[in-house]
């Protein structure tokens, strides 16, 4: 743990307050300069908007993924033929390298030549094609929904197993007490449910804040930074432009707003915990 998390955690906090360059690696020297780093990421405009971006990122991710990933489940908590067979073929978008499903969903809502505006066209929904990945009011909702394709099967899993757990004698007894199907699920079902719902939040949460290779892989961070987020500013900046100081700060950035959420899992797993025994 000191060796391959302790050490580069450390030493990315102190390369975030130094001049760090490529000549550092012939050079070994690498000035310290304070705050400097700090103040020129913190004013660029471009960190404002990816840490919009991200936000709604990893916002728009999570609530698709859960919403669906929470119908799925419930749907599959009722025994029919073949439905494991289904889970199965359902879980294949969370198997899939995110480089190998951005790249297939970049040929899909390819504007002139992609399956998804052929589609539509072709039902009579729309007239002309739509530039999902190449417009910047479209990139930002495409990147979210391809996102959440893949995370719908996490949830799914997760949610279907924390369901398993609730004995089917108190589904049966909110309903024969007069409860609709609404109203048993969310006064019966998601509050038994809640330390795996929050598990699944904060673990998609985590996952989601970071994500780096979906997006330059449909995207590259654009159009115009239409898709511009905390993780492709820190490789814009590091390995792109070759500031490792400035694309040390972003990632101290991302560590941070990781670490407050692991923290929130922690406490949710030992209340989880408890609540078992």
């Amino acid at each position: 743990m000191l060796v391959f998390f302790g050490y580069p955690l450390v030493r990315n906090v102190v390369m975030s307050f130094q001049d760090y360059t490529p000549a550092t690696y012939f050079t070994g020297e690498a000035p310290f300069t304070g705050l400097e780093n700090w103040w020129a990421v913190l004013t660029d405009e471009l960190f404002a908007s990816s840490l919009w971006h991200t936000l709604l990122f990893t916002v728009g991710s999570l609530v698709g993924q859960f919403t669906i990933g929470m119908a799925l489940a419930l749907f599959f908590s009722r025994r029919f033929p073949l439905s494991g067979v289904m889970r199965s073929l359902l879980l294949l978008p969370w198997l899939i390298p995110m480089v190998v499903a951005g790249t297939v969903w970049r040929r899909v809502l390819d504007q002139e030549t992609g399956v998804v505006n052929e589609a539509l066209q072709g039902l009579g929904v729309v007239s002309s094609a739509i530039p999902w990945l190449s417009s910047p009011d479209h990139a930002l909702i495409s990147v979210i929904l391809v996102n959440i394709w893949i995370g719908i099967p996490f949830n799914m899993v997760i949610l279907y197993g924390g369901l398993q757990e609730i004995p089917r004698e108190v589904r049966e007894a909110a309903l024969l007490d007069g409860a609709g199907p609404f109203r048993a699920f969310f006064g019966v079902i998601l509050p038994m449910m809640k330390p795996v719902v929050t598990v699944v939040l904060v673990l998609g949460f985590m996952s989601t804040v970071k994500i780096l290779d979906l997006i330059l892989a449909l995207t590259n961070g654009g159009p115009a930074h239409a898709t511009e987020t905390l993780g492709t500013y820190t490789y814009q900046l590091s390995f792109l432009q070759l500031d490792f100081g400035q694309g040390a700060v972003v990632g101290n950035v991302l560590i941070l707003i990781s670490m407050v959420f692991a923290v929130i899992y922690l406490r949710a797993n030992r209340d989880g915990l408890e609540e078992r025994r």
